[in-house]
């Protein structure tokens, strides 16, 4: 948006109301008559008053504004002045952004000087129109072996990790930003503990893959507004780099977090709680989020969402919701964390909606030939771990039984281990021309039966 369109835009900021009441998370403001998203300070006797309470419009009930603050409510009191300071909260954007680690509002929290950021763009922009979208045909390679091999992502495309907590998915998202063929890496941080930040920073994500990222951080002590925004600002962030012409990798960890601080907000607001107490508010929010990635005529965002999933239950509200908006999922299971297998990834429970779109026929052909080996193990797990599995009784579980540590090394893959996608894909093919070998040798003959003399 050019700066005539901003003026025109503009609103005055010299309104200023005074708080009514205090209900939960909520100031509820008279005489304010700001539109939804515009930025406020409570208490403020100037509106450069650095002592103010900093907080956000969202909503109204009858002639009052509700008013979310950013900030404790301890000291405010009834009747201190609420002043507009902002209709439209605006983030400033640039290359000087590489390498750093931002709040929601896209402030530096890294401790280094603030960066020279010469353009500004929306935090809540409006999703790329869906026929100026050109049909995604290559490859963005992850560095994960399994992925590139077996669940192959598009540039633009857009996926979900479900997983449960401590089951790898974190590390998963470190992976791909280091070794992520992308031009830069955005990554949002939503409602994570405030220990696992630096430890993301150093352990998952490391030097060099901080050097092209884009890291914004709303902690789960922070405001729900924070918490929500995080998410849009890590988005639009991605969106000024593809504008650019660059392809950018967006990692939100995660959605469900996001829409919780959404429930937070909308039942503070007085929505009607309805699945499982999320208001109707947070399942429109999730697809104008996961909208706005994709690709375009400059450049592409390829997403990864992360989605936490309740006691492991794949059809909780928010994975059903989000697993319909996404063009993909990765499934990471338990009981293969369990077995000391990362990552976690259950192939058979994933998909790539668009493998079949950017990868040729003999990559797709030995994907399902390694799926059927996979869901042959785990058919006969209980057979095969008693012994009582006769080998000739399946071709294909004999073949996937010799072959199973070879299909470990193809799914399994170290935190330090890079991996080409040409080396993950030709270990693909040659894992499935073994099988079909395999599955091609005679069975043994069925013994004879015994005479009645040999049963003597």
């Amino acid at each position: 948006m050019d700066d005539l369109a901003i003026v025109a835009q503009a609103q005055p900021t010299g309104m200023v109301g005074s708080v009514v009441e205090t209900t939960g998370l909520l100031a509820t403001v008279a005489d304010l008559a700001a539109p939804v998203g515009s930025v406020v300070t409570i208490g403020a006797r100037t509106r450069f008053d650095r002592g103010a309470v900093e907080g956000e419009v969202v909503g109204f009930r009858g002639r009052l504004t509700m008013v979310s603050p950013l900030g404790s409510l301890t000291g405010i009191r009834r009747g201190q002045p609420v002043r507009l300071v902002q209709t439209q909260r605006r983030l400033a954007v640039g290359d000087a952004l590489l390498g750093r680690v931002v709040n929601a509002n896209g402030e530096p929290i890294d401790g280094r000087a603030r960066p020279a950021l010469p353009h500004r763009v929306e935090i809540n922009r409006t999703p790329h129109p869906a026929l100026d979208r050109p049909p995604i045909k290559t490859m963005l390679p992850t560095g994960v072996r399994a992925i590139d091999a077996m669940l192959t992502c598009g540039r633009g495309q857009r996926l979900g990790v479900f997983a449960g907590s401590g089951v790898g998915k974190s590390t998963l998202l470190g992976m791909m930003t280091r070794y992520t063929a992308a031009d830069v890496v955005v990554i949002g941080l939503v409602g994570e503990r405030g220990r696992e930040v630096n430890e993301f920073l150093e352990r998952d994500l490391g030097p060099e893959g901080r050097q092209k990222s884009v890291v914004v951080v709303a902690t789960s002590d922070e405001p729900a507004p924070m918490r929500l925004r995080a998410a849009s600002t890590a988005t639009s962030i991605a969106e000024h780099f593809r504008d650019q012409g660059r392809d950018v990798l967006l990692l939100v960890d995660s959605l469900t977090r996001t829409a919780l601080a959404s429930r937070e907000l909308g039942l503070a607001a007085g929505e009607p709680p309805t699945t499982r107490g999320f208001p109707p508010s947070t399942f429109a929010l999730l697809p104008k989020i996961v909208e706005r990635a994709g690709c375009t005529s400059r450049g592409s965002i390829t997403a990864f969402y992360s989605v936490l999933v309740e006691g492991d239950d794949s059809d909780e509200p928010i994975a059903d919701c989000v697993r319909g908006l996404l063009d993909g999922h990765v499934w990471l299971s338990r009981k293969i964390a369990a077995r000391g297998h990362f990552p976690a990834i259950d192939v058979n429970q994933s998909i790539s909606r668009l493998m079949s779109e950017i990868t040729p026929t003999q990559q797709q052909a030995a994907a399902q030939v390694v799926r059927r080996l996979l869901s042959a193990l785990s058919e006969n797990a209980d057979l095969i771990s008693i012994g009582a599995y006769r080998r000739g009784a399946d071709p294909i579980v004999d073949a996937a039984i010799e072959l199973r540590s070879e299909i470990d090394a193809l799914l399994q893959q170290k935190v330090s281990e890079p991996s080409a996608p040409e080396q993950a894909i030709a270990a693909l093919i040659q894992l499935a021309n073994k099988a079909a070998n395999v599955g091609a040798k005679p069975r043994p003959a069925a013994p004879a039966p015994m005479t009645t003399a040999q049963r003597k």
